[in-house]
């Protein structure tokens, strides 16, 4: 399994960060006020190595703030996004409302050999035995992401063709967004000239945040800051995600008085990892294989009537796949059937598919995954010389099945053998379905968001990216 970002990593010799996390030493010094810093080399070779000091704690809004780093999130010190605090919230009282990614839905359920269904089930069980008030499926909100994505990238393909971009020319490719790793690493390392080219939409886990606190708060007759939302996720950057200032957002209270004044929400309040909600089973002594099968939360759960997941292809959310045959519909007529073929170009992780009409390359998309693939990619574009249309980018070799906060390999077993059975756990006995025939999303369509791209839809489901600037004291660790 995939380890998250090494201490610092450079665009000239990254090696899909596939190595022990080393600790943060961005602000982990306490400077002494009354001693000036030496810039000489030979003073302070002359000085001998530095007094041990104790580590300074740094906050997720610190490690995102950073740009000297992509830092291991194991690293930073997550006081509010840990197993205690989630714990702590439902022992205040508070309304404790769980979403389940499906693919730490498939790492728990590969790890006690059980189908998606009934770990689904067991989850459900388990987590409202601590107090938690709903388990939903954040299925059902990429469902809505991905209907999103649809919209954006044909809007962006008809721009292109009608020469319609304002003359910036970076209508396309458009660059998935689902990854808070690459965001991450967009965003401090790449700067301007790639955040035009990535898609507005939200992740699932953010939509899925929008959902909860912006609507269905409102109908359940709840406060947001009364309910505090969790994500199981596999991967420890959807720590960082949360914690990002765009998904915060200011609640007014409709008291006369206003006693309350304005508060900051959180979409997400917390994140749990794969391997974290292993360890609260354990903690808790739980017998999981032989937990009761609870009914599902139909609210925001892709299910059937007659009781079957339902979800797309892909285990790092079907993007490029769902886009793909959506785009080839819409633009061109073309109805895809089946599984989408995608062919390997310099890896596994690096594949593409084209559609061609008349003899044309029409779309041209690829799934790009690890750091190795994505630099080149990245090179391109900014030479000029990439010619996709879409862009499916994860961080992690293999995708998000492999995330960094997913169960670990069991003793014998190797990292390669794990993700071959989490492919196949992933869709077991899961319906394949067009996201713009779920009723979950239909509805939340018609009663809230109007249509796919309308202004609401963009207010609640699209956000923003921002260059990180470089401060000076981001740069003091390598001094």
């Amino acid at each position: 399994m995939s380890e998250k970002f090494s201490a610092t990593l450079r665009i000239g010799d990254l090696n899909d960060f596939i190595a022990p996390s080393q600790a943060c030493i961005v602000g982990q010094l306490k400077p002494n006020p009354t001693k000036p810093i030496i810039n000489d080399f030979e003073k302070r070779a002359k000085a001998g190595p530095p007094a041990a000091t104790e580590p300074v704690k740094i906050s997720l809004k610190d490690c995102l703030a950073c740009s000297g780093c992509i830092t291991s999130a194991e690293t930073v010190m997550l006081e509010k996004q840990s197993l205690d605090e989630f714990l702590s919230s439902i022992n205040k009282g508070k309304t404790v409302i769980v979403s389940i990614s499906p693919q730490s839905r498939a790492s728990l359920a590969a790890h006690f050999g059980l189908a998606p269904l009934q770990a689904f089930k067991k989850l459900t069980t388990f987590f409202k035995s601590l107090g938690v008030k709903a388990v939903f499926d954040t299925s059902c909100s990429r469902d809505l992401a991905l209907i999103e994505a649809c919209n954006e990238f044909v809007v962006r393909y008809k721009q292109r063709q009608s020469g319609d971009d304002d003359g910036s020319k970076t209508s396309l490719p458009i660059i998935s967004s689902a990854c808070p790793g690459w965001i991450c690493y967009a965003e401090k390392t790449l700067g301007s000239y790639i955040l035009p080219y990535i898609s507005s939409v939200k992740s699932p886990q953010q939509t899925i945040g929008a959902v909860l606190k912006r609507y269905l708060c409102q109908k359940m007759s709840l406060r947001p800051d009364e309910v505090y939302h969790v994500t199981v996720m596999p991967c420890y950057d959807k720590k960082l995600e949360a914690a990002r200032e765009d998904f915060v957002f200011e609640m007014e209270y409709p008291d006369e008085d206003n006693i309350h004044g304005d508060l900051g929400v959180a979409e997400v309040d917390s994140v749990l990892t794969s391997g974290e909600v292993l360890e609260l089973i354990q903690l808790k002594s739980v017998d999981f294989s032989s937990l009761d099968e609870s009914p599902l939360d139909k609210m925001l759960t892709n299910i059937t009537d007659d009781g079957y997941l339902y979800g797309v292809n892909g285990g790092s959310g079907g993007y490029a796949e769902t886009i793909f045959r959506h785009a080839a519909k819409a633009l061109f007529d073309r109805d895809i059937e089946g599984p989408i073929e995608f062919r390997m170009i310099r890896n596994s992780d690096f594949r593409e598919v084209i559609l061609e009409v008349e003899g044309k390359n029409v779309l041209k998309f690829a799934l790009c995954y690890g750091f190795r693939n994505l630099q080149n990619v990245v090179r391109k574009i900014k030479t000029g010389k990439c010619d996709y249309d879409y862009l499916e980018i994860m961080a992690c070799p293999s995708g998000c099945l492999n995330g960094g906060g997913q169960i670990k390999p069991k003793p014998g077993q190797s990292a390669k053998d794990l993700i071959q059975q989490l492919e196949s756990v992933y869709m077991e006995n899961v319906l394949v379905a067009d996201p713009f025939q779920n009723p979950v999303a239909k509805g939340l369509y018609d009663e809230w968001l109007e249509k796919p791209g309308s202004e609401k839809a963009k207010k609640y489901l699209h956000t923003l990216y921002h260059p990180v600037v470089k401060s000076i004291t981001s740069q003091l660790h390598n001094w």
